[in-house]
């Protein structure tokens, strides 16, 4: 029988290498946020389904920029103005089940909807930690901040 200890204030760090998504909606009308949320989730499962088997940054970095045009695609049936850009962007301070993601530029994918006024979405895509966020599951802090401790111990 394995004990894991686990001290709730041991601070989780999303290590420099993480290559993070985000999704900035045009502003806060419901329908925006709608559509970042629905433009984000298509964008995600692509995304994911590309780099499901890479087994380092650079992979998923390469596998990105070589499949921009299919992130594009997805973004234009929407039909609004957008921007994407993949490359050292800014993101704001995050913190979610315990876990503090600090505000900096990072290397991610970013999808700014018509005047990117509104609320945002973003997760880390590597590790993959964007589908861990977004489970069905109703997983407790602690049960999530040992998962991303062990997930980023394997990277």
């Amino acid at each position: 029988m394995a004990f894991i200890c686990f001290h709730q204030d041991e601070e989780i760090l999303i290590p420099g290498e993480a290559i993070r998504f985000r999704v900035i909606a045009n502003s806060n009308t419901v329908t925006d946020q709608k559509e970042k949320m629905m433009i984000k989730e298509q964008v995600e499962k692509e995304v994911y389904e590309l780099i499901k088997d890479a087994s380092n940054a650079s992979d998923v970095r390469n596998i990105i920029k070589n499949n921009m045009d299919t992130i594009e695609s997805i973004v234009t049936e929407y039909q609004v103005p957008y921007q994407i850009d993949y490359g050292n962007n800014y993101f704001p301070a995050k913190s979610y089940k315990g876990v503090v993601y600090p505000a900096g530029n990072y290397e991610s994918l970013v999808i700014t909807l018509g005047n990117g006024v509104g609320n945002n979405f973003w997760c880390v895509l590597f590790p993959p930690l964007c589908l861990l966020e977004n489970s069905s599951e109703d997983i407790s802090d602690i049960d999530y901040q040992l998962y991303v401790k062990k997930l980023l111990q394997g990277f």
